[in-house]
């Protein structure tokens, strides 16, 4: 077992981490530190309804959670006090799993060698999330309480008790499929978007560029969906070759404008309309 902050190399001897993460490395770390984020809005949205007002200062109280959660998980980090972070590169999945190739050289005693191969991928996301959790204990109670009047008293805490459901869950996900999730995240961030994206176009009864322009909300939905897409096309392609995966970019709005061309033909009333006729 490796102190931590060390792993072993091709000898079996334990090295100390002192490299930097890679760009895909920070595209993981910014997934994980939005997961949150994305969370906390949807909540807000969700429980605020068209009761309250509040809804775009809770908004930015956990835009600025997230910010200052990120900014001293960084400092926290070794080398304290700067943002810059050490690490070790990952080279497989099984580095994500140490836990899992304990020895047993004698089918009788476990040897427990399991250390963080990935230093700090793995535990600098739980230190985040903590801090993430005690920032929205602190400051939004208070918000809510001061801002949140037309809501009722059991729903204006609402967002803030769904986050005490998430943030477990966020963590057994972390601790469970971490591993997993630095390789799928990408594509997870794509298909999500695209969801999405898809369901809010169909509950809004979005049909045409007309309906996007009605209300601003709409609009800044649709750039926001617009940005994970962009975060997943960047996380895939890495950006190594800048001429071949820049123009990938241009695709980003496909998905919206193919929706908006399309809905016309889907609309389930004329279908249903449409099959009674033959009929």
């Amino acid at each position: 077992v490796c102190p931590r902050g060390q792993r072993t190399d091709d000898h079996k001897i334990c090295r100390e981490c002192v490299g930097s993460p890679d760009r895909y490395d920070w595209l993981y770390l910014g997934f994980m530190a939005m997961l949150p984020l994305v969370l906390h809005w949807f909540f807000i949205e969700w429980y605020s309804g068209k009761k309250s007002s509040s809804a775009l200062l809770q908004h930015v109280t956990a835009l600025f959670e997230c910010s200052v959660a990120a900014i001293v998980t960084l400092l926290v980090s070794d080398p304290v006090g700067s943002l810059h972070v050490r690490s070790c590169r990952v080279k497989k999945l099984s580095d994500w799993y140490t836990m899992l190739y304990n020895p047993s050289p004698d089918y009788v005693t476990t040897v427990h060698c399991t250390h963080e191969a990935v230093y700090p991928l793995y535990t600098i996301v739980f230190i985040y999330y903590a801090f993430c959790l005690v920032l929205m204990m602190l400051l939004r109670p208070l918000l809510v309480k001061k801002i949140a009047c037309g809501l009722g008293k059991s729903d204006r805490f609402k967002s803030i008790y769904a986050a005490l459901y998430f943030f477990p869950i966020l963590t057994v996900l972390q601790a469970v499929g971490g591993g997993l999730l630095y390789y799928a995240f990408p594509y997870i961030v794509l298909v999500l978007s695209l969801v999405t994206l898809a369901v809010y176009m169909s509950a809004s009864e979005v049909e045409s560029f007309k309906d996007l322009l009605v209300r601003k909300k709409r609009l800044v939905v649709l750039f926001s969906h617009w940005l994970l897409h962009a975060y997943g096309i960047i996380s895939i392609s890495k950006l190594d070759t800048l001429e071949q995966d820049l123009p990938l970019l241009a695709l980003v709005p496909a998905p919206a404008l193919f929706y908006l061309l399309t809905a016309k033909y889907t609309e389930p009333s004329r279908i249903l309309s449409e099959g009674g006729n033959g009929h």
